[in-house]
Protein backbone atom coordinates (compact mmCIF):
# COMPACT_ATOMS: atom_id res chain seq x y z
CA UNK A 1 0.00 0.00 0.00
CA UNK A 2 1.28 3.49 -0.88
CA UNK A 3 2.44 5.40 2.25
CA UNK A 4 -0.13 7.95 3.39
CA UNK A 5 1.08 11.51 2.89
CA UNK A 6 -0.21 14.21 5.21
CA UNK A 7 -1.77 17.23 3.49
CA UNK A 8 0.01 20.48 4.48
CA UNK A 9 -2.91 21.58 6.64
CA UNK A 10 -2.80 18.28 8.56
CA UNK A 11 0.98 18.50 8.96
CA UNK A 12 0.55 21.73 10.96
CA UNK A 13 -1.57 20.08 13.65
CA UNK A 14 -0.16 19.29 17.13
CA UNK A 15 1.03 15.72 17.74
CA UNK A 16 0.30 13.08 20.34
CA UNK A 17 2.99 10.93 21.98
CA UNK A 18 2.96 8.60 18.95
CA UNK A 19 3.57 11.61 16.66
CA UNK A 20 0.11 11.31 15.15
CA UNK A 21 -1.60 14.57 14.12
CA UNK A 22 -4.41 15.49 16.50
CA UNK A 23 -7.55 16.87 14.78
CA UNK A 24 -8.52 20.43 15.65
CA UNK A 25 -11.77 19.39 17.34
CA UNK A 26 -10.17 16.95 19.82
CA UNK A 27 -10.09 17.96 23.49
CA UNK A 28 -6.77 17.94 25.37
CA UNK A 29 -6.72 16.97 29.05
CA UNK A 30 -4.14 17.31 31.84
CA UNK A 31 -4.08 16.44 35.52
CA UNK A 32 -3.95 19.43 37.82
CA UNK A 33 -4.19 19.35 41.61
CA UNK A 34 -5.49 15.80 41.49
CA UNK A 35 -8.20 16.56 38.90
CA UNK A 36 -8.23 15.90 35.16
CA UNK A 37 -9.15 19.09 33.37
CA UNK A 38 -9.21 20.55 29.87
CA UNK A 39 -5.81 21.79 28.69
CA UNK A 40 -4.14 23.28 25.65
CA UNK A 41 -1.76 21.44 23.32
CA UNK A 42 1.78 21.86 24.57
CA UNK A 43 0.87 22.35 28.23
CA UNK A 44 2.83 20.12 30.62
CA UNK A 45 1.13 16.75 30.89
CA UNK A 46 -1.53 17.56 28.25
CA UNK A 47 -2.76 14.57 26.25
CA UNK A 48 -5.51 14.40 23.61
CA UNK A 49 -8.67 12.36 24.12
CA UNK A 50 -9.64 11.48 20.55
CA UNK A 51 -13.10 10.33 21.73
CA UNK A 52 -14.15 13.76 22.97
CA UNK A 53 -14.99 16.98 21.10
CA UNK A 54 -13.78 20.15 22.78
CA UNK A 55 -16.56 22.43 24.07
CA UNK A 56 -17.97 24.80 21.46
CA UNK A 57 -16.06 23.21 18.58
CA UNK A 58 -19.09 22.30 16.47
CA UNK A 59 -20.74 25.73 16.58
CA UNK A 60 -17.35 27.43 16.29
CA UNK A 61 -16.31 25.49 13.20
CA UNK A 62 -19.63 26.11 11.48
CA UNK A 63 -19.96 29.77 12.43
CA UNK A 64 -16.37 30.67 11.55
CA UNK A 65 -16.29 28.47 8.42
CA UNK A 66 -13.42 26.35 9.68
CA UNK A 67 -12.46 22.84 8.60
CA UNK A 68 -13.55 20.33 11.21
CA UNK A 69 -10.25 18.43 10.97
CA UNK A 70 -7.48 21.02 10.61
CA UNK A 71 -9.29 24.10 11.97
CA UNK A 72 -8.20 26.31 9.08
CA UNK A 73 -10.68 28.45 7.10
CA UNK A 74 -12.32 27.40 3.86
CA UNK A 75 -11.50 29.35 0.75
CA UNK A 76 -14.33 31.32 -0.80
CA UNK A 77 -16.90 28.94 -2.33
CA UNK A 78 -14.67 25.94 -1.59
CA UNK A 79 -16.62 22.64 -1.58
CA UNK A 80 -17.39 21.06 1.81
CA UNK A 81 -16.54 17.44 2.60
CA UNK A 82 -18.18 15.33 5.30
CA UNK A 83 -16.56 12.14 6.57
CA UNK A 84 -19.57 9.98 7.37
CA UNK A 85 -20.67 6.41 7.89
CA UNK A 86 -22.85 4.68 5.30
CA UNK A 87 -26.03 5.33 7.30
CA UNK A 88 -25.47 9.05 6.78
CA UNK A 89 -25.59 8.39 3.04
CA UNK A 90 -29.14 7.16 3.63
CA UNK A 91 -30.55 9.86 5.91
CA UNK A 92 -28.12 12.56 4.68
CA UNK A 93 -27.51 13.80 8.21
CA UNK A 94 -24.23 14.26 10.07
CA UNK A 95 -23.53 15.13 13.70
CA UNK A 96 -20.23 16.79 12.74
CA UNK A 97 -19.42 19.78 10.49
CA UNK A 98 -17.63 19.45 7.15
CA UNK A 99 -13.93 19.81 6.37
CA UNK A 100 -11.63 20.37 3.45
CA UNK A 101 -11.73 17.56 0.90
CA UNK A 102 -8.11 16.54 1.44
CA UNK A 103 -8.54 16.63 5.23
CA UNK A 104 -11.66 14.46 4.99
CA UNK A 105 -9.88 11.92 2.79
CA UNK A 106 -6.90 11.82 5.14
CA UNK A 107 -9.24 11.21 8.08
CA UNK A 108 -11.02 8.39 6.26
CA UNK A 109 -7.69 6.71 5.52
CA UNK A 110 -5.74 7.43 8.72
CA UNK A 111 -8.25 7.47 11.60
CA UNK A 112 -7.70 4.14 13.44
CA UNK A 113 -11.41 3.73 14.19
CA UNK A 114 -12.50 4.41 10.60
CA UNK A 115 -9.68 2.46 8.96
CA UNK A 116 -9.94 -0.63 11.20
CA UNK A 117 -13.35 -2.32 10.78
CA UNK A 118 -13.09 -4.48 13.89
CA UNK A 119 -12.04 -1.67 16.24
CA UNK A 120 -14.67 -0.78 18.85
CA UNK A 121 -15.36 2.44 20.74
CA UNK A 122 -13.68 2.80 24.13
CA UNK A 123 -16.21 4.27 26.54
CA UNK A 124 -14.34 3.67 29.81
CA UNK A 125 -12.99 6.64 31.74
CA UNK A 126 -14.65 9.28 29.60
CA UNK A 127 -14.37 12.80 31.06
CA UNK A 128 -17.21 13.85 33.36
CA UNK A 129 -20.10 15.47 31.51
CA UNK A 130 -19.41 13.70 28.22
CA UNK A 131 -22.58 12.90 26.25
CA UNK A 132 -23.52 11.22 22.99
CA UNK A 133 -23.96 13.42 19.91
CA UNK A 134 -27.51 14.37 18.85
CA UNK A 135 -29.57 12.23 16.51
CA UNK A 136 -29.50 8.45 16.15
CA UNK A 137 -26.04 7.66 17.46
CA UNK A 138 -24.84 4.31 16.10
CA UNK A 139 -22.10 2.96 18.38
CA UNK A 140 -20.94 0.33 15.90
CA UNK A 141 -17.86 0.59 13.73
CA UNK A 142 -19.25 1.36 10.24
CA UNK A 143 -16.69 -0.82 8.44
CA UNK A 144 -16.70 1.58 5.49
CA UNK A 145 -16.81 5.36 5.41
CA UNK A 146 -17.87 7.93 2.83
CA UNK A 147 -16.27 11.25 1.96
CA UNK A 148 -19.35 13.18 0.92
CA UNK A 149 -18.47 16.33 -1.05
CA UNK A 150 -21.05 19.08 -1.54
CA UNK A 151 -21.21 22.63 -2.83
CA UNK A 152 -20.12 25.24 -0.29
CA UNK A 153 -23.69 26.47 0.23
CA UNK A 154 -25.38 23.06 0.27
CA UNK A 155 -25.09 21.93 3.93
CA UNK A 156 -27.22 23.47 6.67
CA UNK A 157 -27.09 23.44 10.47
CA UNK A 158 -30.39 22.45 12.03
CA UNK A 159 -32.01 23.51 15.28
CA UNK A 160 -31.46 20.02 16.66
CA UNK A 161 -27.69 20.56 16.18
CA UNK A 162 -27.39 18.14 13.28
CA UNK A 163 -26.21 18.90 9.76
CA UNK A 164 -28.18 18.30 6.58
CA UNK A 165 -25.35 17.30 4.27
CA UNK A 166 -27.38 17.80 1.10
CA UNK A 167 -26.95 16.35 -2.36
CA UNK A 168 -23.36 15.38 -3.19
CA UNK A 169 -21.16 16.60 -5.98
CA UNK A 170 -19.47 13.22 -5.63
CA UNK A 171 -18.89 10.54 -3.00
CA UNK A 172 -15.76 8.48 -2.33
CA UNK A 173 -15.79 5.35 -0.19
CA UNK A 174 -12.96 4.02 1.99
CA UNK A 175 -12.29 0.97 4.13
CA UNK A 176 -9.10 -0.16 5.87
CA UNK A 177 -7.25 2.90 4.63
CA UNK A 178 -7.98 2.30 0.92
CA UNK A 179 -10.83 2.57 -1.57
CA UNK A 180 -13.74 0.42 -0.35
CA UNK A 181 -15.22 -2.31 -2.48
CA UNK A 182 -18.87 -2.42 -3.45
CA UNK A 183 -19.33 -5.51 -1.28
CA UNK A 184 -17.88 -3.75 1.79
CA UNK A 185 -20.09 -0.71 1.31
CA UNK A 186 -23.26 -2.74 0.76
CA UNK A 187 -22.52 -4.92 3.79
CA UNK A 188 -22.20 -1.84 5.97
CA UNK A 189 -25.36 -0.22 4.64
CA UNK A 190 -27.47 -3.34 4.93
CA UNK A 191 -26.25 -4.20 8.44
CA UNK A 192 -26.96 -0.68 9.69
CA UNK A 193 -30.33 -0.17 8.00
CA UNK A 194 -32.35 -1.94 10.75
CA UNK A 195 -30.96 0.59 13.25
CA UNK A 196 -32.45 3.42 11.19
CA UNK A 197 -35.70 1.50 10.66
CA UNK A 198 -36.27 0.80 14.35
CA UNK A 199 -37.53 4.32 15.25
CA UNK A 200 -39.83 4.23 12.19
CA UNK A 201 -41.76 1.12 13.24
CA UNK A 202 -45.50 1.73 13.16
CA UNK A 203 -45.12 4.80 10.95
CA UNK A 204 -45.87 3.79 7.37
CA UNK A 205 -44.89 7.18 5.94
CA UNK A 206 -41.54 7.16 7.74
CA UNK A 207 -40.79 3.61 6.59
CA UNK A 208 -41.67 4.52 2.99
CA UNK A 209 -39.39 7.57 3.18
CA UNK A 210 -36.59 5.37 4.53
CA UNK A 211 -37.02 2.90 1.66
CA UNK A 212 -36.78 5.76 -0.84
CA UNK A 213 -33.70 7.18 0.89
CA UNK A 214 -32.09 3.72 0.91
CA UNK A 215 -32.69 3.36 -2.83
CA UNK A 216 -31.10 6.77 -3.47
CA UNK A 217 -28.08 5.85 -1.35
CA UNK A 218 -27.52 2.68 -3.35
CA UNK A 219 -27.14 4.78 -6.49
CA UNK A 220 -23.99 6.27 -4.94
CA UNK A 221 -22.30 2.92 -4.40
CA UNK A 222 -19.63 2.15 -7.02
CA UNK A 223 -20.19 -0.69 -9.44
CA UNK A 224 -17.15 -2.65 -8.20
Amino acid sequence: MTPLVEPPRIARLPRDKHHRPVPWFVVWMAERDGFTREARPGEPGAVPDFRVIKPGAIAGAWGRKLCWVCGMPFQRQEPRAFTVGPMCSVNRISAEPPGHYECAVYSAKACPFLATPHMTRRDRHLPEGTSDPPGVFLRRNPGAVAVWVTRYNQPSYRRDKLFDIGAPLFVEWYAQGRAATRAEILASIESGLPLLAEPCQGDRAALAALRDAHAEALKLVPAR
